[in-house]
């Protein structure tokens, strides 16, 4: 009993120690092929037993009629990552999405992910090699997996990081791209993804400004 007791603390301990700063905010640029389509702004709120994540989203050129969209995640931090029990997301010109999720379910927490979460979970719960995710967004749910890429060196407009990188597995050929750095020496955060749509669009979300520095 005395060793459950302490690989339950050292597991406790572990994510502690990987955690984000309680407070953080990034901004993000969204580009396409180069030209600016939007500003996002992220905000993690935790006091490492619950959290609150929210994104404010505006759209810039030719998304500008879109207007703001804003999206929001809640729920508990655990040993192995956030476990999100509501997610909504809002949008000029439609219905609100939602996503409630059962905070006594046994699943996994990888496989209980939305949209603004699963990222982020990967910065309390740093992943070493094979990450497989289930992420709603209010409509579905997605399971897809991202392998580990290495270590590299990535610049953004918010600074120069040792990133850890993850690159989504394509499971058919019509699959779009997606590539992740999450910021080694600054616990885990995302600061850049990279999305190659089937049309060979790029869209780049770069982080451009990261609070408290």
């Amino acid at each position: 009993m005395r060793n459950l007791y302490l690989t339950i603390a050292l597991s406790f301990a572990t994510a502690a120690a990987a955690a984000p700063p309680q407070q953080v905010e990034i901004g993000y640029e969204i580009t396409g092929n180069g030209s600016v389509l939007a500003e996002v702004s992220q905000r993690l709120e935790h006091d490492g037993r619950s959290y609150r994540l929210s994104e404010t989203w505006k759209g810039m050129g030719i998304l500008a009629l879109r207007g703001e969209a804003t999206r929001s995640s809640e729920g508990a931090v655990v040993a192995d990552g956030l476990r999100p029990q509501k997610f909504e997301d809002t949008r000029f010109g439609r219905d609100t999405l939602h996503v409630e999720f059962d905070p006594a379910a046994r699943t996994a927490t990888l496989l209980r992910q939305d949209q603004l979460s699963f990222f982020w979970t990967l910065a309390f719960a740093p992943p070493r090699d094979v990450v497989t995710a289930s992420v709603s967004d209010g409509k579905r749910v997605a399971t897809s997996t991202y392998r580990a890429a290495g270590r590299e060196r990535v610049k953004t407009p918010a600074g120069e990081f040792d990133a850890f990188k993850l690159v989504k597995r394509k499971d058919n050929p019509q699959d779009k791209a997606t590539e992740v750095w999450l910021a080694v020496d600054r616990q885990y955060i995302p600061v850049r993804i990279l999305v190659i749509e089937k049309d060979g669009t790029r869209l780049d979300q770069v982080a451009v400004k990261i609070s408290p520095q």
